[in-house]
């Protein structure tokens, strides 16, 4: 079984509910990244994604596009975040996502990459700007090597739409709680409920819910509506407040325990 799709299992199980934790590959090192993957599969993070490095993230806000940029200058390609997933699977089964842009994968080589992700332990592939009606190649490849295909939904994403997006996914559905790109925000949104009810009539995939959770508290709110709550840019803005000090995994893995607690009391 896929290691997303056994620990949504064994959530569902336990009646516990998930945090999925984003970060930027290579900010500010890939070996910082390999650190604070260990870090946070102590601290119970239950998916790690990886956001690989592009010069064009049009889908995040300035504090992932950062992360980004001091990936890029870090010299994180995609075959390189490759080698931090195999030296992270020497130590840990934590599943993990490729947070990704389509352009990087056409210019690699969709199918050798998928391959090459396969390989290197990656579990899911999060693909930012590839409509679902342009994936049956990528799909395929992606049942083959035994990867999930994670699937966006968003607030203004109409039903016949959610129906067709939701019954191509695997491992879980990432529901965007808001419209705009990635960012801490000061509340959630309030049509989260009524979302989440309507994307649940289609698919018993998880519904993992993201984009503007920002501290414990609103994660725990988040989470009892969803099966799993998506936190990235107050991860990731610790990790660039803190990025020169020797105990950064230590720092933010302090943070992220913190989320876990309240959506795991």
């Amino acid at each position: 079984m896929n290691r997303i799709e056994g620990r949504f299992r064994k959530l569902r199980d336990s009646r516990q509910k998930g945090v999925v934790a984003y970060i930027g590959a290579g900010d500010p090192t890939l070996e910082a990244t390999r650190q604070l993957a260990l870090a946070f599969d102590r601290a119970g993070i239950d998916v790690l994604e990886l956001g690989v490095p592009f010069s064009d993230p049009l889908a995040d806000g300035l504090v992932n596009q950062l992360a980004a940029q001091r990936g890029l200058a870090s010299g994180t390609t995609p075959p390189r975040v490759l080698e931090t997933v195999t030296a992270i699977r020497r130590d840990s089964g934590i599943p993990i996502v490729l947070y990704v842009y389509y352009n990087l994968l056409h210019r690699v080589g969709l199918q050798h990459f998928i391959r090459s992700a396969a390989t290197a332990g990656v579990d899911g592939l999060l693909i930012l700007d590839l409509p679902p009606e342009e994936a049956d190649d990528y799909e395929r490849w992606m049942r083959e090597s035994g990867l999930c295909a994670i699937w966006l939904v968003a607030p203004t994403t109409p039903e016949e739409r959610i129906a067709q997006i939701v019954g191509r996914g695997s491992g879980f559905i990432y529901y965007v709680s808001r419209e705009g790109v990635t960012g801490m925000q000061t509340r959630v949104a309030d049509t989260i409920e009524s979302r989440v009810t309507l994307i649940r009539a289609h698919t018993s995939l998880p519904i993992a819910i993201g984009f503007g959770i920002s501290n414990p508290e609103q994660a725990r709110d988040v989470a009892a509506h969803g099966d799993a709550v998506v936190v990235g840019s107050a991860i990731v803005n610790r990790i660039a407040e803190n990025g020169s000090r020797p105990d950064l995994a230590e720092i933010v893995g302090q943070f992220v325990t913190t989320l876990v607690e309240a959506v795991r009391p």
